[in-house]
């Protein structure tokens, strides 16, 4: 397979001091000035990661010289390539708008396809209409690979990716055994983290508000919650578990439904900051003092938990760092189809503020 580019008109060029004349650089005269494979010009080309810094100046000194520059146009047709790949969430505009964690997701992606030369393409799937359209888009082999985030059990999307063999990698996960490509923080230990602080300071019942549990993400977060009270020999109640949605008004609901069953409760964990947030709305209109009289904590460590007042003790997930390390996981697995899925998990921080 090779690439035609048009050489620009020079010394060079027009002298055919090279034996080539006005001949198109190709990529393997690119790789063989390198000294390199040609597999490496097209990692080198295509913003792969996956190439040492030694053979990257290699292969740009060799395009440089030789005037290389790719023919997208003829790239596309031979290789099927599209230079674009898919960020997308399953999830209604108002959430997408409303939770700080899409926009640092976002804003990770972005920041690490910036040095690349591919399109990132927003996409919303609000309903089923929209799901089978983009169903019939990915079938038509549009992009070249897809970042999926809020990934649910019951959604279709990750196992029509499998199916499909795109190169893929989700925010989350489905289970222990996802088998798709997958970045996510330490659910688990973050929420044990936080109780376990909640505990230690004195706090005899500790509340939670999770994420809708149709998400291992929720899943996780209340299995933190839960250990963190057994390894303190602590018994777990449902009266102190609160089912939300990872909204605002999730987490008003949750807390009110928790103080009329538990009025003595003096700590809550909240699986999200959003979440926490509408939780000190309803203990404050209730009279109930934070954190004198209940202590809050949050997870993920967004703007919000900076702006509450007073301002939220939150778990921090590297919100930004998961949108970049999963384009370089997904530029790596469209450089090399045959390359074995990796699953990374980022550490969680506990980030003490006046609310815990």
């Amino acid at each position: 397979m090779s690439q035609t580019a048009q050489r620009p008109a020079g010394p060079r060029g027009n002298s055919g001091a090279s034996g080539r004349g006005s001949a198109r650089p190709t990529l393997e005269e690119v790789a063989a000035l390198a000294g390199v494979g040609r597999g490496t010009v097209s990692r080198v080309i295509n913003g792969s990661p996956r190439v040492s810094d030694k053979a990257r100046e290699a292969v740009q000194t060799a395009i440089a010289e030789l005037g290389y520059v790719p023919n997208r146009a003829a790239r596309t047709l031979v290789t099927s390539r599209t230079d674009s790949i898919a960020l997308i969430v399953p999830e209604a505009e108002t959430r997408l708008f409303s939770e700080p964690y899409f926009s640092d997701i976002i804003s990770g992606v972005s920041a690490e396809l910036a040095e690349t030369d591919m399109q990132l393409l927003l996409i919303l799937v609000r309903n089923q209409r929209e799901r089978e359209r983009l169903s019939a888009y990915l079938r038509a082999q549009r992009v070249d690979g897809v970042l999926l985030v809020s990934v649910h059990q019951d959604d279709p999307l990750p196992s029509l990716l499998e199916s499909l063999e795109i190169p893929s990698v989700l925010a989350g996960r489905r289970s222990d055994l996802e088998p798709l490509s997958y970045v996510h923080a330490d659910n688990a230990g973050g929420a044990r983290m936080a109780v376990r602080h909640l505990l230690r300071r004195g706090c005899e019942q500790v509340a939670t508000i999770t994420g809708p549990l149709d998400m291992e993400v929720a899943w996780a977060r209340l299995g933190g919650y839960r250990r963190a009270l057994e390894e303190a020999g602590r018994p777990y109640e449902e009266e102190l578990v609160g089912l939300a949605d990872f909204t605002e008004e999730g987490g008003r609901l949750a807390m009110r439904e928790l103080l009329e069953r538990r009025p003595g409760l003096d700590g809550v964990f909240c699986a999200s900051d959003v979440m926490a947030a509408g939780a000190m709305q309803v203990l404050r209109a209730a009279g109930r003092q934070v954190p004198g009289q209940v202590a809050v904590i949050g997870f993920e460590d967004s703007i919000v938990a900076r702006h509450t007042d007073p301002p939220m003790t939150s778990v921090r997930q590297p919100t930004e760092e998961m949108g970049r390390t999963m384009v370089r996981l997904l530029l790596d697995e469209i450089a090399d189809r045959g390359r074995a899925r990796r699953q990374v998990v980022l550490a969680t921080e506990l980030v003490v503020r006046d609310s815990a």
